[in-house]
């Protein structure tokens, strides 16, 4: 039979009063392993740390007349969200801050979630920026960006709405 040898880490080990922490501890661990790995690279929708807004699910399409962007950002409202053009790039930003009363006799409950969000996209050289257009409808960011032979690419802030 050979020697069986012990492997010592180099890394102190952690005591925890509670097991519960411990517990919360290895499981932290392991799902921040998890979603580093080369396997998970696709972004959770509105998942971050802290209820942050990471990236917000968007659908990008294309037909012969433009290129339309799809955004969904539940819960937010049109005077949360801004979209830019600026040196052939369009941008999506904005923030979500939600805060939830509850009071009766005997207690009182506030809860509080918040976030930012930014998202760019490169602007085809044949997208007519003076004609970009966003609306918004139901927690949903519509973007249209109507083709031209001779698209510009000036910077402007473009008003969600019709």
């Amino acid at each position: 039979m050979g020697n069986i040898t012990e492997s010592k880490s180099s890394e102190p080990v952690k005591t925890y009063a509670d097991p519960f922490s411990a517990f919360r501890a290895e499981m932290d661990r392991m799902f921040h392993s998890f979603l580093q790995s080369p396997a998970f690279s696709m972004p959770l929708p509105f998942a971050g740390a802290h209820n942050g807004l990471v990236i917000p699910t968007t659908d990008m399409k294309e037909s012969d007349t433009e290129i339309s962007i799809s955004t969904e950002l539940p819960g937010m409202g049109e005077e949360d969200v801004e979209v830019t053009v600026k040196n052939g790039t369009i941008t999506v930003k904005g923030e979500k801050t939600e805060e939830k009363k509850d009071e009766k006799d005997n207690y009182h409950l506030t809860e509080r979630r918040y976030g930012q969000f930014r998202r760019s996209f490169t602007v085809p050289e044949n997208i007519d920026e003076a004609k970009i257009k966003a609306a918004f409808d139901k927690g949903v960011l519509s973007i249209s960006m109507p083709k031209s032979k001779d698209g510009t690419h000036a910077e402007r802030r473009i008003k969600i709405g019709t």
